[in-house]
């Protein structure tokens, strides 16, 4: 069984648990508490010093072959050490006791004997007398109604998987019907609160309560109202110096203790009940305005966000038109450049071809004129020639070994 709570512990022997549910497997055991006195001596030597942890186990086994489920110290000064001890069961408190109270202890090193006392544990429970003196004194009490009268428990520390529905999805979560259903042996429910499961408890007025979310906690207090002042009483008496034990289908227990009280607080009386229902109301209607207030809110932050977007919308088209635009245009540019730079280009080749046109012309000018010059100078040459020629030569050409004259070329015959 896993256990619910820190102060949840484990039980060996059930033999003293009496059914409290069994459809919930629900039981009450009897608490089985001492208190357990150890006197010390004076401490005459500086520096010497009595072990706490030797001591209890001294009183361990100053009880053997029995046991204690739980000890502890609750108080250590020089005087004495005190411990707070419990039993599986209540038979074996008077035996314990009875090796324990008067008896002494000797520790090894210390010549004093260390006296001890035990004594049963009285049960801090409210009996008959105190809500019927209780109720009768009351000056705001009208014993007549229910809640104002002795009819409502209040109970803490309830383990909250103890109590929650069957095969639910939510097991850390108590049920109502489970309390009622686990309540109703010792008489007719009236009625019962849980104030955990109301939502609106923290908000409300009466902020006495231990209200917290679901989850992170194991135990919560109920209220639980009888019909009859008889089954109120019965349930009192039933479970004053009882534990409340779970046993588990395989035979395990585990067991918690819980505190028990009679309501002094109106809780569950029909002013109570419509101030808190007023409440509630007022505190649903807050909250219908708040989720109104967070639609309207939410409406037009979305409103708004429509809006940004929108105008994003239309930035990114305006954008974009306007980049198509400038692309438009910068090819516009680049094909107009391109046009100018042909155009140049163009330009630049008929100037070189008609350059290169004057070139050749000028050069064939040139050529003609060199060859015109080359075609005077040879006919000057040829003049010259056939001039000194005939004036300056003579030849008689008789007897001339020559074939043909040098200066005219003519053959002499």
């Amino acid at each position: 069984i896993a256990t619910s709570a820190t102060m949840t512990t484990i039980v060996h022997d059930t033999t003293e648990a009496v059914c409290l549910s069994a459809e919930y497997n629900l039981y009450l055991k009897p608490i089985a508490k001492m208190t357990v006195s150890v006197a010390l001596p004076q401490l005459k030597l500086p520096g010497k010093s009595i072990s706490n942890w030797e001591v209890m186990e001294r009183v361990k086994a100053m009880v053997a072959p029995e046991q204690f489920s739980v000890l502890r110290i609750s108080k250590s000064t020089m005087d004495f050490i005190r411990f707070e001890g419990e039993v599986e069961n209540k038979t074996v408190v008077k035996s314990l006791l009875g090796r324990l109270d008067g008896k002494s202890i000797k520790l090894s090193g210390f010549t004093d004997v260390l006296k001890v006392r035990a004594v049963e544990n009285k049960v801090d429970f409210p009996a008959r007398h105190d809500w019927d003196s209780f109720f009768r004194d009351a000056k705001d009490m009208n014993e007549t109604l229910p809640g104002e009268r002795p009819d409502t428990i209040h109970l803490e520390g309830l383990p909250c998987r103890w109590f929650s529905q069957k095969d639910s999805n939510y097991p850390d979560r108590p049920s109502e019907n489970v309390l009622i259903a686990v309540f109703q042996s010792f008489g007719k429910v009236r009625n019962v609160d849980i104030p955990m499961l109301d939502p609106y408890r923290e908000e409300m007025l009466d902020k006495n309560f231990s209200t917290f979310s679901f989850g992170g906690h194991l135990n919560f207090e109920a209220y639980v109202q009888y019909q009859e002042y008889c089954g109120f009483a019965k349930a009192m008496d039933t479970l004053r110096g009882m534990k409340l034990m779970l046993k588990g289908d395989d035979g395990k227990a585990v067991a918690c203790n819980i505190k028990v009280a009679f309501d002094t607080s109106k809780h569950l009386s029909e002013t109570a009940l419509k101030r808190r229902t007023l409440e509630r109301m007022k505190l649903q209607e807050l909250e219908r305005q708040r989720e109104e207030q967070k639609r309207r809110e939410k409406e037009e932050e979305e409103r708004r966000k429509e809006e940004e977007r929108y105008d994003q919308e239309e930035e990114e088209k305006e954008r974009r038109k306007e980049e198509r635009l400038r692309k438009r245009e910068q090819k516009l540019r680049e094909r107009e450049q391109r046009r100018n730079l042909k155009r140049v280009r163009r330009q630049q080749e008929e100037e070189q071809k008609k350059l290169q046109m004057k070139i050749a012309m000028e050069e064939r000018r040139l050529l003609l004129a060199q060859r015109n010059l080359e075609s005077i100078r040879l006919i000057a040459e040829l003049l010259f020639r056939a001039d000194t020629h005939a004036h300056t030569h003579t030849h008689t050409h008789t007897g001339c070994a020559l074939k043909y004259c040098p200066h005219c070329y003519k053959r002499i015959i």
